[in-house]
């Protein structure tokens, strides 16, 4: 994968996240504030509790890193999807588990 071709995915993923939080924000109680430094490919997430999910671009190496509540994990696009480079796991399956440890509350990110 180029550089480019990874930015375009990567920043496709960050703006899925966002679109995704703003519907459950409007189909759901949950609040889930978004603070998003483009510049440095970063999306943090603050929940009610203001605990944090971070997701954010490593541009070496081609991954996504998102880190929450007691753990961290890298991701590539493989085969068409964002995986986990150590479980294989799917990125929105991971961030679905995460924000629902932070949120209380079962919530679904999928991908688009």
């Amino acid at each position: 994968m180029t550089d480019s071709e990874f930015l375009d995915r990567a920043e496709a993923l960050l703006r899925q996240i966002e679109a995704q939080c703003d519907r459950l924000g409007d189909s759901t109680d949950i609040d889930i504030d978004i603070d998003s430094q483009r510049a440095g490919g970063m999306l943090t997430l603050v929940f009610a509790d203001r605990s944090q999910i971070v997701i954010n671009l490593q541009k070496p190496l081609h991954e996504v890193w998102l880190a929450a509540r007691g753990a961290g994990h890298h991701f590539r696009f493989v085969g068409g999807a964002w995986r986990d480079t150590r479980s294989g796991e799917e990125f929105f399956q991971r961030l679905s588990h995460s924000a629902s440890a932070h949120a209380g509350m079962a919530l679904r990110f999928s991908p688009c």
